[in-house]
């Protein structure tokens, strides 16, 4: 959670003349999910428990921008449909609440629980002011506990639970994962400017002993931060005999697209040390290094808990510190990506994190109304306007190409085509690109990126693309997986038309479905 001093002044949304803030429906998500109003940020301790998902989450319930930090509270039934909750945790004086996990202590190791209620334990950091025994700015690890699934909370007369020595302004965003080989929790840290991940262990979540420090040699600049790790473990190839440890790091700024981002690591973990897997050569370009998304908006990425027997499914702020304090949006600023199952695969010899849509989302498109084709071909520089149009739509689509051009979609787009986001593909140098230049609105930041662009092999000279497009966002995802690109677009309510296009070599459309997600 990155304390933005750039955020700290009020950002106005479009304001007509009378200086009242224009609300903008237009671009409220129908697929993920947004606050009804104000500030948010991170994505902190998702779970589920009892057919119920819960996600907390970053929250300034007094403003637009960042600010009195605690912790917002929605629950649903499918990760798709939310229901705002009351605020969980509350910012007090001299105590904010910055990000963190919760975990669903069902054997009660805590002690926390009453009459056989297995209690909620939240890790977060608290950010001390004006408090005798911290400077200001101190940044430690606290702990809070519910016995109504999330409803209410205690917070733990220790607090709080791990501190640094000397005191840290930077150490922070807490996440936990249960260890069995060594019946122990395992918590992740960091220290942010040191770019500095830090390993602890516990039996009861209340005292932790410290295990390792994990700061590998590679993509490392002064001044960027590294924020919300998370530790996760994945069966290569589906090998339940092969598990592997994927570490999952936000950096900012510096990121694969600008600003913020999302990079991580494979390797393997023994109970007590990260060992990440070979690393490009110090001075590496960044494309070089794994990034969770090639986009500009996902950032914050942490893994949902409890949820045994399902995928690993991880969930992210889509936004990007570069601009997220000035987002058009009002009488919200912030929302999340879709929660996405991940898989560890080979590729080209080495682990490689795939992600796709959760399954929860998949129910949702197997019973929307949808359309499709088969074996269309594009002509060079052709174009192909589909008749169909929608605010809310999945896309699925083969392309192949025997030539040397580029071939795509663009979708949100409007009637006379002079506005539109542009996915297009090359097929002689291999690269994915999302062009939202013209996607609508995007004059509100001078660091909006307007083009982002990613490397990415065909097989047998065809690359699949699905695309999931919400009122104010794109998220790709390509070859099944292997590539994501998350970026926030802002367009007109009219810009409804998708067409498929083809440059400077023809191009064959093998299969395309569309599916309308606007009711």
């Amino acid at each position: 959670m990155t304390a933005c001093p750039a955020a700290a002044q009020e950002s106005n949304p479009t304001r007509s003349s009378s200086n009242t803030t224009i609300e903008t429906p237009q671009w409220r998500p129908a697929l993920h999910f947004s606050p009804r109003a104000h500030w948010m940020n991170d994505p902190n301790g998702p779970f589920w428990l009892d057919g119920t998902w819960h996600l907390f989450y970053q929250y300034n319930p007094d403003g637009m921008v960042w600010g009195h930090t605690s912790w917002g509270h929605a629950t649903s039934h499918d990760l798709l449909h939310w229901h705002e909750e009351p605020v969980a945790l509350a910012a007090s004086p001299g105590r904010d609440m910055f990000s963190g996990s919760v975990v669903v202590d069902r054997d009660n190791r805590s002690g926390l629980g009453k009459n056989h209620i297995p209690p909620l334990i939240a890790l977060y950091t608290t950010v001390f002011s004006q408090d005798p025994a911290h400077p200001d700015g101190t940044q430690a690890q606290s702990l809070a506990y519910s016995l109504d699934r999330g409803a209410t909370w205690e917070r733990h007369e220790r607090n709080p639970i791990l501190t640094l020595s000397p005191d840290s302004r930077q150490f922070r965003d807490p996440s936990v994962v249960w260890y069995a080989p060594g019946q122990y929790w395992v918590m992740t840290t960091v220290v942010a400017d040191a770019q500095l991940v830090k390993l602890y262990r516990s039996r009861d979540l209340k005292h932790w002993d410290f295990l390792s420090d994990f700061q590998p040699n590679g993509y490392r600049k002064p001044g960027m931060l590294w924020e919300m790790p998370t530790l996760v473990a994945l069966d290569l190839d589906g090998n339940r005999k092969d598990t592997r440890w994927v570490m999952i790091v936000s950096v900012n700024p510096w990121s694969i697209a600008g600003g913020s981002g999302v990079e991580y690591f494979t390797g393997r973990f023994d109970g007590t040390k990260f060992t990440a897997d070979p690393l490009p050569p110090e001075g590496a370009d960044p494309s070089a290094y794994h990034w969770l998304d090639h986009g500009a908006d996902n950032y914050a990425a942490i893994r949902i808990a409890n949820t045994p027997g399902l995928s690993p499914r991880l969930i992210s702020w889509m936004s990007n510190w570069d601009y997220a304090d000035k987002l058009p949006t009002a009488p919200w600023r912030g929302q999340m990506t879709l929660p996405v199952a991940l898989s560890l695969r080979t590729l080209r010899g080495k682990p490689h994190l795939y992600q796709v849509p959760a399954p929860e989302y998949d129910a949702l498109t197997a019973r929307s109304p949808s359309r499709s084709w088969a074996g269309h071909a594009l002509a060079a520089s052709g174009v192909w306007p589909l008749p169909v149009q929608h605010k809310v739509e999945d896309i699925s689509l083969i392309l192949h190409s025997d030539g040397k051009g580029q071939a795509g979609i663009t979708v949100r787009q409007s009637g006379d085509s002079r506005e539109g986001t542009r996915i297009s593909y090359d097929f002689a140098r291999h690269l994915l690109s999302l062009d939202r230049s013209h996607s609508g609105a995007t004059d509100f930041s001078g660091k909006f990126s307007p083009i982002h662009i990613a490397s990415l092999l065909p097989h047998n000279n065809t690359i699949t693309l699905h695309l999931v497009v919400d009122r104010s966002s794109v998220e790709i995802f390509a070859n099944d997986g292997e590539l994501r690109m998350t970026d926030l677009i802002f367009p007109h309510e009219g810009s409804t038309h998708i067409s498929l296009f083809a440059q400077d070599a023809p191009a064959l459309v093998e299969t395309l479905h569309v599916t309308g997600l606007d009711h």
